[in-house]
């Protein structure tokens, strides 16, 4: 009982922070002139600092469970490329879809990420089979309680006319994320286990696949891209924050596995939870509130229900045998 307390503690450690996350890189963007790749290389920054520097002099001094292996650094450098990748994508379809995108894109996001996570997780741990019908009643549930929280956000307003090429743009960055942040807690879960239960070092190799892929590479390219914007004070700060909340929500997730958890059931309510903060958060900071819809407390309702439906039906593998 105890460990299952530590897990959900540790599903809410992410889903606060991930949950603030996108309203962070907003306003880091709208802070350097709507730029692409300064938020993003502040995001690599941020994660350089609190999931590399940290857990490295952590681990030095300290030391934990678990060892490096050459296996379990490979999957958690992938776990950490699909992160920066999935980063990358909303930022590139927040910007590119202009003021409308967010009343579609992260519903877009939330709900597809748990779909691609669930499979993900059952083909990887061949758990098909083990999958009854309630938990996929309660996936389902997640899934529309979180899209119906964010299309009934108050703060949204009608979506402009975009352009057919513009929307395909915005749907393909959405497309990269969903399927990215879908994959990222099986792969890192594997990462994990394959360093025999270690939380630092599946981190460290998270956060410096986030400073190669969110900093060398967009400093490289920024000039040859045209990225336009300047770096303030303010945008430097609200990225930087963001970032920080990323990376506590990749720790929030190693620990949830540490103490027993799924990548089957964290993630769903990892994805259930987020954009019910990301909502409240904007509903709090935005000046114009309109009038909430019903909907929108129908979807918080949903959300819980098929967040318990989730955690209390998921599949349970089978105790192996004497071998």
């Amino acid at each position: 009982m105890q460990n299952f307390a530590f897990v959900l503690a540790s599903i809410a450690l992410t889903a606060v922070s991930w949950g603030v996350y996108g309203p962070l890189i907003r306003w880091g963007g709208q802070g350097m002139g709507g730029s692409h790749l300064l938020p993003f290389i502040c995001v690599g920054v941020s994660y350089f600092l609190i999931a590399v520097l940290v857990p490295v002099i952590a681990l030095w001094m300290r030391g934990e469970q678990g060892k490096w292996t050459t296996a379990g650094t490979i999957w958690s450098f992938i776990a950490g490329a699909l992160g920066a990748v999935g980063a990358l994508g909303v930022i590139l379809a927040l910007n590119t879809g202009g003021s409308s995108a967010t009343i579609y894109v992260m519903p877009l996001v939330f709900g597809a990420a748990p779909v691609v996570n669930t499979f993900t997780t059952m083909s990887m741990s061949k758990s098909f089979g083990e999958a009854g019908a309630l938990f996929y009643a309660g996936l389902i549930l997640v899934i529309a309680g979180a899209a119906t929280v964010l299309v009934f956000n108050p703060v949204a307003k009608g979506p402009e006319s975009v352009e057919m090429g513009t929307l395909l743009k915005v749907l393909s960055f959405v497309a990269l994320t969903a399927f990215s942040w879908g994959a990222y807690g099986p792969v890192l879960h594997k990462g994990q286990m394959l360093m025999q239960g270690s939380r630092l070092r599946p981190l460290i190799c998270v956060g410096l696949a986030y400073f190669l892929i969110a900093v060398i590479v967009p400093l490289a390219l920024r000039g040859a891209l045209g990225d336009h914007g300047e770096p303030t004070t303010p945008g430097i700060a609200w990225s930087l924050a963001g970032g920080a909340a990323g990376a506590f929500g990749a720790l929030g997730i190693i620990l949830a596995f540490t103490y027993g958890g799924k990548p089957v059931f964290v993630m769903p309510l990892v994805f259930g939870g987020a954009p019910v903060i990301n909502t409240l958060v904007s509903i709090a900071t935005a000046k114009n509130v309109g009038e909430i819809s019903p909907f929108f407390y129908a979807g918080l309702i949903v959300v819980v229900a098929g967040a318990a439906t989730v955690l209390v039906f998921a599949p349970k593998p089978h105790p192996k045998g004497p071998k």
